[in-house]
C-alpha cells in the first residue's frame, strides 16, 4: 500500500504559522503614543538667554580742593618757609571750573616760586598736548598708569634751574611750573594724593 500526501498538510502548517504569528503579535508593547502639540513645541522665546554683566565703571578722580592736602608731610617741611597762595599772583585755591591752582612762592622775589594746576583734561586733547611737549625737548614716559612728560632748563636771568612737569591720568591733568623751587618728591606726592 501506498501512502499519498494529503494536500491539507501544507494548510494546516500554513494556518499554524499565522496563529503562531497572532499570538506573537499580541504580546509586543503597544507602540509609544504620539507626541502632543505642546511636547513639539521649541522653546525658543522661554529659554532663557546668556546675559552679559556689566563692567563697572570707573569712578571718576575727584580733584582737590585744598593745596596743602595734595602734598605728604616730608614735602610739606620742605616748603614750611615758603608761602602759599599769596594774594599778589592772583587767584589761587579750588577754581570755580572745579581745578585747583597752587602757588608757593613770595612775590617779593622772582625765583624760588611753584605752581601746580590740577585740572579735568579728556584723552585726545591731553595726549596731543603731551605729544607735541616732546618736540619741545621734553622726555616723557608712563609712569604710575599715567603719561608723564618733564624738561628742566637754565634759567636765563637767574643762576638756578627752572622746570616743568606735567601728568595725566584718568582725565586729570597735573601741571607743574617752577623756577628755582623744586622740592624733592613733589610730583609723585601729588600724584599719589590725587590717585591714591
Amino acid at each position: 500500500m501506498t501512502l499519498r500526501r494529503s494536500s491539507t498538510t501544507p494548510l494546516l502548517a500554513t494556518a499554524s504559522a499565522l496563529l503562531a504569528l497572532l499570538a506573537l503579535a499580541g504580546c509586543a508593547p503597544d507602540p509609544a503614543p504620539a507626541p502632543t502639540g505642546s511636547a513639539l513645541r521649541t522653546p525658543s522665546s522661554q529659554a532663557p538667554t546668556p546675559t552679559t554683566t556689566p563692567t563697572p565703571s570707573r569712578a571718576p578722580v575727584a580733584i582737590p580742593t585744598d593745596c596743602r592736602e595734595i602734598l605728604s608731610d616730608a614735602v610739606l617741611a620742605q616748603l614750611a618757609d615758603v608761602p602759599l597762595n599769596d594774594p599778589a599772583f592772583g587767584t589761587a585755591g579750588a577754581q570755580a571750573d572745579g581745578s585747583l591752582t597752587c602757588i608757593w612762592g613770595s612775590p617779593s622775589t622772582d625765583t624760588g616760586r611753584l605752581t601746580t594746576t590740577i585740572s579735568k583734561k579728556s584723552r585726545g586733547p591731553a595726549l596731543d598736548m603731551l605729544n607735541a611737549l616732546v618736540g619741545e625737548g621734553f622726555t616723557c614716559y608712563t609712569p604710575d598708569n599715567g603719561t608723564r612728560c618733564e624738561k628742566v632748563w637754565v634759567d636765563p636771568q637767574y643762576p638756578v634751574n627752572d622746570g616743568r612737569t606735567l601728568f595725566w591720568r584718568d582725565d586729570v591733568l597735573i601741571d607743574t611750573q617752577y623756577v628755582g623751587l623744586a622740592p624733592s618728591g613733589y610730583t609723585d606726592a601729588v600724584i599719589s594724593r590725587v590717585f591714591g
